[in-house]
């Protein structure tokens, strides 16, 4: 017996789920914070590794249900998770976009899904997705920081039409609060590099994780080639 389609309530419940487990993992892979910091755990049969500060978890696990609130209504475009430095310059965007293949009623958003793909299938692809964010080392490198200073983070939620958080409205105080341009995609110059990671097609709701190199970051990481080379012809003479 084959297993039941997704509904659209059990596909906005899984990609927030997924969502939450990547931004953990973006954290430990990027090494925002010390690796102490953080578990290994096991999510959709594959490691992983889950924060065990408890305020970063709880901004991380209310941030998702923030998305999760707008995902419901279909509101979503993109979600970015934003690598930046002390000065707020973005470095790294690990993107999520989202496009809605259907409309649902709020009558239907827990009935199967005709041609939908099953919940077990869905899950095997979110393993396919963090074993690629698990080496994303090896495609970015490490992330290269002056002397002194440190990275963090911040999630960007890019709404169709460019529309305010329609969730969010009557909650004080709100989750959301205007992104700095040069966080968002549309703030990204044409020298950014993307490179596309992986991508489901539900049915439902299609998603895809994508990350980009900030035109400064690559041209930090080109300052730094020619100072490595410039101390080398100096030290050879």
């Amino acid at each position: 017996m084959s297993e039941a389609s997704l509904t659209w309530n059990q596909t906005v419940k899984g990609i927030t789920e997924f969502i939450e487990v990547a931004i953990h993992t973006i954290l430990y892979v990027r090494q925002i914070y010390p690796a102490d910091l953080f578990v290994r755990r096991k999510k959709y049969d594959t490691p992983v590794f889950q924060s065990r500060h408890p305020a970063l978890n709880d901004y991380i696990s209310g941030t998702v249900k923030a998305v999760a609130d707008e995902l419901v209504l279909g509101n979503v475009d993109k979600v970015v998770v934003v690598i930046k430095d002390s000065k707020q310059v973005a470095l790294e965007r690990f993107i999520f976009s989202i496009q809605n293949m259907i409309e649902v009623e709020p009558y239907n958003k827990d009935t199967s899904v005709q041609d939908a793909m099953s919940s077990a299938t869905l899950g095997q692809y979110f393993r396919s997705f963090l074993i690629k964010l698990n080496l994303i080392e090896s495609q970015l490198g490490l992330l290269e920081l002056p002397n002194g200073d440190e990275a963090s983070f911040a999630v960007v939620l890019e709404l169709k039409g460019n529309t305010a958080p329609s969730a969010s409205k009557d909650k004080d105080p709100p989750p959301w609060v205007p992104a700095d341009l040069q966080h968002t995609t549309s703030g990204a110059s044409e020298e950014a590099q993307l490179h596309l990671l992986r991508a489901v097609d539900t049915g439902i709701i299609n998603i895809s994780l994508a990350v980009q190199e900030s035109e400064q970051k690559l041209q930090h990481a080109n300052d730094s080639a020619y100072d490595i080379k410039g101390k080398g012809k100096a030290k050879a003479e």
